[in-house]
């Protein structure tokens, strides 16, 4: 099997896992399904795949990257929290989303336009 191939499937893999553990976490109780998606799994992947490539500078930038999203993560728990009364859950999760976007937009691309 090319190594590609294999990077991917693995990865799949994980991150099917790590849904999976909270599918069934959700059925137990409501602080770990909350939790779970705190343990660096999509951060790990992606580092993997960056680290891959032999280039600390590279391994660094995407450190720093996903610290950055930290801010939009907490935007998008705090809207769907104060949604989740006035609106059903889905709709509270999609305004979460939207918020999540915007938040990101100006952590990211927004600072290279002013």
């Amino acid at each position: 099997m090319p190594p590609l191939l294999v990077e991917v499937l693995w990865k799949g893999l994980l991150g099917g896992l790590v849904t999976a553990l909270i599918v069934l976490a959700s059925k137990k109780g409501d602080v770990l399904p909350g939790i779970l998606p705190l343990a660096p799994t999509f951060a790990i992947i992606a580092l993997l795949a960056v680290g891959s490539k032999g280039e600390a500078g590279g391994f660094r930038t995407a450190c720093l990257a996903g610290a950055k999203t930290i801010p939009a993560y907490l935007v998008f728990l705090g809207v769907s929290w104060l949604l989740v009364d006035r609106v059903d859950y889905r709709l509270a999760i999609l305004g979460g989303l939207a918020a999540w976007l915007v938040a990101a937009l100006a952590i990211f691309p927004a600072p290279k336009f002013l």
